[in-house]
């Protein structure tokens, strides 16, 4: 299935992808032929069960694994093509990352967290620690930038996780399950925060969830089963009830 945004729009293409695990003897396809293509500046959700996809889809955007078959665009540069340096260099400052489990150093400080990726990308260090400041301002931790994240609660980690991920200005912020590991009030507090960010810093959002609250921020959401999109809506072509996971399109 192919959506229909043009060309010039796109901040990320994936065509025909293809990937498929071998576990023992078995071959599992986890993709089927995906075609995807999001706008620069939207924010998509990709919605399915477990092992419809979701993950490895994100993982094929984010240059964190490589399809069997198919091509993936980021800026229309083919990141396949690129060499061991080149893609590390897109990882750090095209795209940032936000993991269910927060991924964050437990010995290091929100500081220390958010500046690293900016260390990484060689920026002073001084001007790293601005900006780190700066973004944990951003996200409600002004007063626990030198706290651990054993200090903080999950709402905070993962508040961490999002000011590290937009460290280095990314045009794409990917999600993977950013709620999974919260309460609901916290959660919907994480989801509005990312749509704030989306909105106030033009970043694209790309979420891999199960997360029904996603899909009131989003711009369009694609539904995932058994390795294919079986479709695309835009949001206002949903009815969502307030508070359930009963959606019609």
């Amino acid at each position: 299935m192919i959506d229909d945004v043009t060309t010039s729009a796109q901040i990320v293409r994936a065509i025909g992808v293809r990937k498929v695990f071998r576990m023992g003897d078995e071959e599992v396809q986890a993709l089927k032929g995906v075609n995807f293509s999001v706008r620069r500046g939207e924010y998509i959700a990709l919605m399915g069960p477990s092992g419809s996809g979701k993950s490895t889809l994100f993982n094929m955007i984010g240059g964190l694994d490589k399809p069997n078959a198919g091509r993936v665009f980021i800026d229309e540069v083919d990141i396949a093509a690129l060499s061991t340096i080149e893609l590390a260099w897109l990882r750090c400052h095209k795209i940032g990352y936000i993991f269910q489990t927060f991924n964050l150093i437990p010995v290091a400080t929100a500081l220390d967290n958010v500046m690293l990726p900016l260390l990484f990308a060689d920026v002073p260090a001084t001007d790293a620690q601005d900006r780190a400041v700066e973004l944990l301002k951003k996200v409600g931790l002004g007063e626990r930038i030198f706290h651990k994240p054993v200090q903080m609660s999950g709402g905070q980690q993962q508040r961490v996780a999002v000011a590290r991920a937009l460290a280095n200005n990314p045009a794409i912020l990917l999600a993977d399950e950013p709620t999974g590991n919260l309460d609901s009030k916290t959660g919907h507090a994480i989801i509005e925060l990312m749509r704030e960010l989306n909105e106030s810093e033009g970043v694209t959002v790309i979420s891999a969830t199960h997360d029904y609250k996603m899909l009131s921020v989003s711009d369009r959401i694609a539904w995932l089963t058994d390795g294919v999109i079986e479709r695309f809506a835009k949001r206002d072509e949903l009815d969502i009830k307030e508070g359930s996971t009963d959606v019609r399109h």
